[in-house]
């Protein structure tokens, strides 16, 4: 024992040094997480074209003048759904809690009225990470008016807002948000678990007209978030997505918190479609969603700002504009069905009464 203990003093060993081939730890070395990079090779460039975190060319043209954010506004102020038994455009935002859907219907009047508001009762709890919105489990629906100065003018699109997907204490259905779209539940209604919408609902809309149903869904989904949803919520969103496109409704999806993406963004957000992280978000998003990326827009919500900024407001213009495409899109689709059905029951009428009578 003295003679090795001797050997050991002469001739002390190695250090052992890890040895790492593509991230992984190799047989007989220490047994900790690899680094990325050994020391013995060169770190890339953290900016620069070794990590392109900003592309040279955007990879979604939008126009970010003052004239394309004036000529949306009056677009959408003077919109007429292209239907004319429908008044307004009904839209349904549908996502998980805290993913900004009632901050985005604030952040939308905010743009036509020139200053910040918090029409829909918005906020977050300061005892927890969860939000609140006034009446949470109610169906609550707000009509958009074209500016502060023609306060009384209603535009033609209505925004309603539902308690959110993933609560702890969440009265949503499956059953509910479907009868919510078809035109069943009256604005106001109260939901729960324990009470599934029915005719004997309350103010239940037994023959919802064209116009009292949801022409188009809108999920709304936190960029920063969209790779820690759960599978729970992940089968949520799909299973919707496939029963609202079984009902015929066409569907769009928000992205919103994209200046928590990318520093860049949050500094400028007219950077967003240079931005390589938020595009490898909207990716990951169109997995989650089974929906293609032409079908998404991102969005920042007003949440510190007292007065409105140019192209955050371009931003909400562009997302209006086109749930409003899908919105004509839906109401085109029933109009030629109806067109069809009117057709056939005609052409039925017209060979019943050339049908030869028998005595």
């Amino acid at each position: 024992m003295e003679e090795k203990e001797q050997n050991e003093k002469e001739n002390p060993k190695k250090a052992v040094t890890p040895v790492f081939k593509f991230g992984i730890l190799a047989e007989g070395t220490l047994d900790r997480p690899a680094p990325l990079f050994t020391s013995s090779e060169p770190k890339p460039a953290t900016t620069g074209r070794a990590w392109p975190v900003f592309q040279e060319t955007p990879w979604r043209q939008l126009n970010w003048s003052d004239e394309t954010r004036t000529a949306l506004l009056e677009s959408i102020r003077s919109y007429k759904p292209a239907c004319d038994s429908v008044p307004a455009a009904r839209v349904l935002l549908v996502g998980p809690v805290g993913a900004g859907k009632s901050s985005f219907i604030s952040s939308v009047q905010s743009v036509f009225y020139g200053r910040v508001l918090n029409r829909a009762m918005v906020g977050s709890s300061s005892s927890s990470s969860a939000s609140f919105t006034k009446k949470v489990e109610e169906l609550q629906s707000y009509q958009l008016h074209s500016s502060r100065e023609r306060d009384g003018e209603s535009m033609a699109l209505v925004l309603s807002d539902m308690v959110g997907l993933g609560e702890a204490s969440s009265s949503l259905t499956l059953h509910d948000v479907l009868a919510t779209i078809k035109g069943h539940v009256p604005d106001g209604h109260t939901f729960s678990a324990c009470s599934p919408v029915g005719p004997d609902t309350a103010g239940y809309v037994k023959e919802p007209t064209l116009a009292e149903r949801v022409h188009c869904v809108a999920f709304v989904v936190s960029a920063p978030e969209i790779s820690t949803y759960s599978k729970t919520m992940t089968s949520t969103l799909q299973q919707l997505r496939e029963h609202i496109s079984a009902l015929g409704v066409h569907q769009v999806a928000l992205l919103t918190h994209v200046d928590k993406v990318c520093f860049k963004t949050a500094a400028d957000v007219s950077q967003v479609y240079r931005s390589a992280p938020l595009k490898n978000v909207m990716i990951q998003a169109s997995a989650l969603l089974g929906m293609p990326i032409s079908s998404m827009v991102p969005v920042k919500n007003y949440s510190e700002e007292l007065d409105p900024e140019p192209h955050t407001d371009t931003l909400l213009l562009t997302a209006l504009e086109l749930i409003l495409q899908y919105v004509d899109f839906h109401l085109r689709d029933q109009s030629d069905k109806a067109d069809h059905a009117e057709s056939s029951d005609h052409a039925e009428s017209s060979t019943a009464q050339r049908a030869p009578s028998h005595p």
